[in-house]
């Protein structure tokens, strides 16, 4: 009798967490392989730290081959060229195919620099910190910046669902600059299509609005919302800002110095060609089971999963997938594809609670949404330090958790319950 095999598409936090929980749950019987961009694992939350040198990129990743090994996990390194549903097998970029019984999808998001001109580093003229590698290259551009300061511009591209990090950057980037004494030298703009600061893609979580509007007059940071980044030349932005009804009501050139930019996402390209997989912006459709509807042998999670907006905004934004949002589908995925291997109806379901630890340097702000969409059950928002040392010691504890395969520790538990937050219902 062949043994089954699921294959995981993505080696980043949902793929490594999905991998590591479906061998947890299953058992040692059947074959699962991971396919990856590369041996790396980069823990994404750590970035902001690098693009300012508070981290070094060997800080934040890990070789995963060898730990995915001690749980008889396997690893292609090669990457997706295609998902062919129809042959149950993945193309790889070398050519080969990987065969499945089960497919879990959790690529990330493409970064959709291309949708504005100049944006992005790589062609463009602002930078990122969606990756390691990105982060690796804002850290360099930032050094250079310091030897002759000026104004800096950070936020988010229209369509964006990922708020968090350009309010960490911003924030971070203040902390910085008044430790080398060169804050005064450098006035900082947040650019944001969200209708209001502390909307977060979420239309607010508790007085997040109110809570953020003070962090940023505290630290003399201006914002400009409903705001649509149209262009972007080399030390000037172009943004229109719209009204209520998205209709152009100011056009304003920003200049800067530095900036780093969130973009919008897409589906990648292995993913989003595939027809009947995705929606037309590439996120593979999926059923409250976590299953593709015309391809229930398919599953996915994390980012590149579609999900509408909480809201509808006059600038478009997305609904973010939080770090525990994304733990709590791979929760579900690993539970429903126990129950089909047993032949049993798929019942679990994925809590779509978020909760989100931002980073402001020498504190920090948390967000609780429980579920993410409301009416909710729970929302609040809190300042602190001790969400600043939260989230080191979430850093270095997620790190460990990626080495050795325990995808949920007996404390990590018992603190989620005593919170009331649970992974799946």
């Amino acid at each position: 009798m062949t043994m089954t095999h699921i294959v995981v598409l993505g080696a980043g936090i949902g793929g490594m967490s999905a991998a590591y929980e479906l061998r947890g749950t299953l058992g040692p019987d059947p074959r699962i392989t991971v396919i990856g961009e590369g041996d790396l694992f980069s823990f994404t939350p750590s970035n902001p730290w690098v693009a300012v040198g508070w981290r070094k990129p060997e800080d934040v990743q890990i070789a995963v081959p060898g730990h995915l090994a001690k749980k008889k996990i396997a690893f292609e390194g090669a990457g997706a060229e295609l998902v062919e549903p129809a042959h149950n097998r993945v193309r790889l970029r070398d050519g080969r195919h990987v065969a499945y019984d089960h497919l879990v999808i959790a690529t990330g998001p493409r970064l959709a620099f291309d949708e504005i001109p100049g944006l992005g580093p790589d062609t463009g003229f602002t930078q990122s910190v969606c990756t390691t590698v990105h982060a690796t290259a804002a850290w360099e551009a930032y050094q250079a910046f310091l030897e002759n300061p000026g104004p800096i511009v950070v936020g988010a591209a229209p369509g964006a669902s990922c708020f968090g990090p350009a309010y960490e950057f911003a924030m971070i980037l203040d902390r910085d600059l008044r430790k080398r004494k060169l804050r005064d030298k450098v006035p900082m703009t947040y650019v944001t299509p969200e209708p209001y600061i502390g909307h977060m893609g979420l239309g607010g979580v508790g007085d997040s609005k109110g809570l953020m509007e003070a962090e940023f007059r505290q630290r003399h940071i201006g914002w400009i919302v409903n705001a649509k980044i149209a262009e972007v030349r080399e030390g000037e932005m172009d943004v229109v800002e719209v009204d209520e009804d998205g209709q152009p009501k100011k056009t304003r050139t920003l200049p800067f110095k530095y900036s780093m930019v969130l973009p919008a996402f897409t589906g990648v390209d292995a993913v989003r060609r595939v027809e009947g997989l995705c929606n037309p912006r590439g996120f593979v459709l999926i059923d409250r089971h976590q299953r593709n509807p015309a391809n229930p042998n398919i599953h996915s999670l994390g980012v590149c999963v579609a999900i509408p907006p909480v809201e509808a905004t006059p600038v478009p934004t997305g609904a973010p997938k939080t770090g525990f949002m994304i733990e709590s589908m791979v929760t579900a995925v690993a539970q429903n594809i126990r129950a089909d291997l047993k032949e049993e109806p798929a019942t679990a379901e994925a809590t779509w609670n978020a909760i989100c630890l931002a980073d402001m340097g020498d504190t920090g702000a948390a967000f609780v949404a429980l579920p993410q969409f409301p009416p909710r059950n729970v929302t609040w928002a809190r300042v602190g330090k001790w969400v600043h040392l939260s989230k080191v010691a979430f850093e270095k504890y997620f790190l460990m958790k990626m080495k050795s395969g325990n995808t949920e520790p007996v404390y990590e538990k018992y603190v989620l319950k005593l919170l009331g937050i649970l992974r799946t219902r």
